[in-house]
């Protein structure tokens, strides 16, 4: 698997109720002596208008946000295909 880092735009198996889906990348690639999973947000198209979003407008993205209370962790074989490295335009 190809490194992980913070800000890297993933797309990421779910499982089947949540589906393949765009995240945000928030903790860098694990070392060998830590469990192999890294912390994510999960991209939606359902927006609510709260204060719970983060909006990164990129063309490959569909409307939609991040979902700052949707913090998932999952293990590094549930990445598929890393869609773009945000680098420190995010600040993360």
């Amino acid at each position: 698997m190809p490194a992980v880092n913070p800000s890297d735009i993933w797309l990421v198996d779910f499982g089947m109720v949540a589906k393949v889906r765009p995240a945000l990348v928030l903790t860098a690639t694990p070392s060998n002596d830590e469990p192999d999973l890294v912390k994510l947000l999960l991209h939606t198209t359902a927006l609510r208008g709260n204060r719970w979003t983060l909006i990164i407008p990129e063309s490959f993205l569909k409307p939609g946000a991040f979902h700052l209370q949707q913090i998932q962790t999952v293990a590094t074989d549930k990445m598929r295909t890393v869609l773009a490295g945000l680098g420190n335009r995010l600040g993360i």
